[in-house]
């Protein structure tokens, strides 16, 4: 017993120790939302629904702009907000899951748009702004995951404000980072308007003539300074992929684990059975032609002739 517990303690911290890089893991972008988030929620110091906020990133981001509103569910749902930044969010919005009380925390990355999103190839022909959905449950909590945001009717519209002159031969479009790292283009709906139905990073781009070298992978921002506070959640939509990977190498150590324990069971009931065959009674041998066969000291029942029970 003492063995099979020191072996599961064994597998549960080779586990951990493999999980935990994967857990950890984030990219740049997405630790600047964390960031982003928890100095955005500074600004509800007395805050009223449906009233935008403007915060403050800390003094080593300085160029980028947050703000926060708090809004109803319900209200999203049934009124939408006509004008929040360069967004126009309509009705029929909802959020996953549901939460009486959400907040919505917009981005304007400025100059730190290449930083921190690289897009080698193209050229952006304006900031990176940002719009992302949060639990409004307690306002002190830090490092929330983000609520799915989808507008199920009509699309939520982009205006931005400044955009530099396309090149004559050029093509402008919309680009979307989603929360998964994923990229997509879509056609710009006017001069300086897109449209999308989630929530995520925008901006317009044009291809460039020349191909320029990937930028530099950014260190991951500065934690922020400590603060009382909510705990927050820690468990990020981003992580999925490693708690997935770690699942699985969870269930093929325990099937390791449990088909060792098998074996050793096995052994063990071997081991008696050759102890038990050992101090039995051993048999006499006798001769029967060329062999030796065993033959019983003594016998249990007395062989009766037929002929005895014959009146």
């Amino acid at each position: 017993m003492g063995l099979q517990f020191r072996s599961l303690t064994m597998l549960v911290l080779l586990i951990w120790f493999f999980r935990w890089p994967l857990i950890e893991a984030q990219t740049p972008a997405r630790s600047l939302d964390a960031i982003l988030q928890d100095y955005a929620y500074r600004a509800f110091v007395r805050p009223h629904t449906g009233i935008p906020y403007d915060g403050f990133p800390p003094s080593n981001l300085s160029g980028i702009h947050i703000s926060v509103i708090r809004l109803r569910s319900g209200s999203l749902y049934t009124r939408g907000v006509p004008s929040y930044k360069e967004f126009t969010i309509p009705i029929g919005v909802l959020e996953q899951p549901y939460v009486e009380r959400l907040v919505l925390v917009y981005q304007n990355l400025g100059n730190w748009s290449t930083t921190y999103y690289p897009l080698p190839g193209y050229i952006y022909l304006s900031p990176i702004i940002g719009l992302l959905a949060y639990d409004a449950s307690n306002l002190s909590a830090k490092n929330l995951p983000e609520l799915s945001l989808r507008a199920t009717e009509e699309p939520i519209s982009i205006e931005f404000p400044q955009v530099d002159r396309v090149p004559d031969g050029s093509l402008a479009r919309c680009i979307w980072f989603d929360l998964n790292g994923n990229i997509n283009f879509t056609n710009l709906v006017s001069g300086r308007k897109c449209e999308t139905f989630e929530q995520g990073h925008f901006s317009i781009v044009i291809e460039s003539a020349a191909a320029p070298s990937p930028a530099p992978t950014p260190p991951p921002p500065p934690p922020p300074p400590p603060r009382h506070g909510g705990n927050g959640n820690g468990k990020r939509v981003g992580i999925i992929v490693g708690s997935v990977a770690g699942g699985i190498l969870l269930l093929i150590l325990l099937a390791l684990l449990v088909l060792w324990i098998w074996r050793l069971n096995k052994k063990k009931k071997m081991n008696k059975m050759e102890k038990a065959a050992d101090s039995g009674e051993a048999l006499q041998m006798t001769a029967v032609g060329s062999t030796k066969a065993p033959a019983a000291t003594t016998t249990r029942t007395q062989p009766t002739l037929e002929t005895e029970y014959v009146p």
